[in-house]
C-alpha cells in the first residue's frame, strides 16, 4: 500500500457534484441489477448533493412526488397493513401515482425496510414536512418484519435477517419518532447476541464482526438511548479498541483485509458516535480517501486505480464531512444524514409532540 503520509492531494467538489447530478439523471447500464434499489440509489446522491451544499441544484417538488407515489398505503379494508412502507421503484408495474391514494392493489406490492428509511431520509433532506406519510401504516408493516430473535426481514415474503434491517428499522422509527414498529427488547437482545470473542459485532450471532455490522448495532442503540445500558464501560473500550485498529491509511473492515474507502464512514462514523474519532489519523484517512476521487469525471472508487461509483462517492464525501474538510456539511453520524436535515427532522418532531400534549 502506498504511503500518502505527506502528499497533500486537492478535494474535488465540482466534479462530485457534477458526479452526484448525473447520477440521478442518467445512470450507467451497470446498475440496471439495482433497479428495486433505484431509492436508495437516490438517496445516496441527494445526501451526497446535500453534503456537498448543493441541492439547490435538484428538481425538489418533482422528486418529493416521485417519492411518495413509492408509499405503499392501506387499501380500503386495510387488508395490506402488514405489507404497508415504501418500494425501491416502481419495478413491479405500479403506474406513478403520487396524488389520487391507493389503487387496486397488486399481488406482490409492498414496501421494504431500507427503502423505507432511505425514503423517509430523501423527503427530510429535500424539505418535506412529511405530512402524506401514512405514519400508522409504516408502523404496521414494520412490526410485520420483526422475527422472534429480534432481526427484520426486509420484506415480507421473507428474505436475509440480519442488522442491515435492524439498523433501517430503528432509523424509521427514530424518525418519525415512534418505537412502535418495534420490539425494542428483543432488537437489543439480537444486538447483544452478535457482539463477537474479538468485541466487533457482527450481522448476527456467532458471525464474523465487521465494520459495517457494528456501525449498524451501535448506531441502533444511540438512537434508542439504550448504548450505556446495553455495554459496560470496559465493554465498551474493547468495542472502540477494535475500531481505532481498523485503520491502516484509511480504514478496513475486517481484519487482514484491504482498506476501502467506504470503512472511513462505517467505522469512522461509528467511532465518532464512540467519541474516539478525533484519535484516528485524520490526514492518512483523508488522503486514503481522497486518492480514490476520479480526477476526470469525479466520484471516489473503493481503492485507488479503480472505477469510481456511487457508493462509495456517498460514503467517502461523507468520511471527509466527519474528518472535517472544509465546505462538507456535517453529517448526523447515526442517521447518516446532514445536520441541516437532522435539524429540520427535530424541528417537526417538535410540531408533532406539541399536537399530541
Amino acid at each position: 500500500m502506498a504511503d500518502f503520509d505527506h502528499e497533500q492531494i486537492d478535494f474535488l467538489r465540482e466534479r462530485h457534484v457534477r458526479f452526484f447530478q448525473s447520477c440521478l439523471h442518467v445512470l450507467p447500464e451497470r446498475y440496471a441489477p439495482h433497479e428495486t434499489s433505484r431509492l436508495t440509489i437516490v438517496f445516496f446522491a441527494l445526501s451526497g448533493l446535500d453534503v456537498l451544499n448543493a441541492l439547490d441544484l435538484v428538481d425538489k417538488p418533482g422528486l418529493i412526488e416521485w417519492i411518495y407515489s413509492l408509499q405503499v398505503l392501506p387499501t380500503e379494508d386495510q387488508s395490506n397493513l402488514s405489507r404497508c412502507g415504501f418500494r425501491g421503484s416502481s419495478h413491479i408495474g405500479v403506474p406513478y401515482n403520487s396524488s389520487k391514494g391507493p389503487g387496486a392493489p397488486h399481488t406482490y406490492d409492498s414496501g421494504h425496510v431500507t427503502m423505507t428509511y432511505t425514503g423517509l431520509a430523501c423527503l427530510l433532506i429535500l424539505g418535506d414536512d412529511l405530512r402524506r406519510v401514512c405514519r400508522e401504516a409504516v408502523m404496521s408493516g414494520l412490526r410485520a418484519l420483526q422475527l422472534d430473535d429480534g432481526s427484520f426481514y426486509s420484506v415480507p415474503e421473507g428474505s436475509e435477517n440480519d442488522m442491515r434491517f435492524v439498523y433501517c428499522a430503528a432509523c424509521i422509527c427514530f424518525m418519525l419518532d415512534d418505537w412502535s414498529g418495534m420490539d425494542r427488547q428483543r432488537a437489543i437482545d439480537y444486538i447483544w447476541r452478535s457482539s463477537s470473542y474479538d468485541s466487533g459485532i457482527g450481522q448476527g450471532a456467532g458471525l464474523e464482526s465487521h465494520g459495517g455490522s457494528t456501525f449498524c448495532a451501535v448506531a441502533s442503540l444511540c438512537m434508542m438511548g439504550k448504548l450505556q445500558e446495553v455495554f459496560s464501560e470496559r465493554e465498551l473500550k474493547r468495542i472502540r479498541r477494535w475500531c481505532i485498529l481498523r485503520q491502516q491509511t484509511g480504514f478496513h473492515g475486517r481484519p487482514n483485509k484491504p482498506v476501502d474507502t467506504c470503512y472511513s464512514f462505517w467505522v469512522g462514523a461509528t467511532l465518532e458516535l464512540l467519541d474516539m474519532f478525533q484519535y484516528t489519523d485524520l490526514e492518512k484517512n483523508r488522503n486514503y480517501i481522497l486518492s480514490t476521487q476520479d480526477r476526470l469525471v469525479g466520484g471516489f472508487a473503493k481503492c485507488p486505480d479503480s472505477h469510481p461509483d456511487l457508493l462509495h462517492t456517498y460514503f467517502g464525501i461523507c468520511g471527509l464531512s466527519l474528518i472535517g474538510e472544509a465546505d462538507l456539511r456535517k453529517l448526523h453520524p447515526a442517521l447518516n444524514i446532514s445536520m441541516r436535515a437532522f435539524e429540520r427532522l427535530r424541528q417537526l418532531q417538535g410540531v408533532w409532540r406539541e399536537k399530541t400534549t
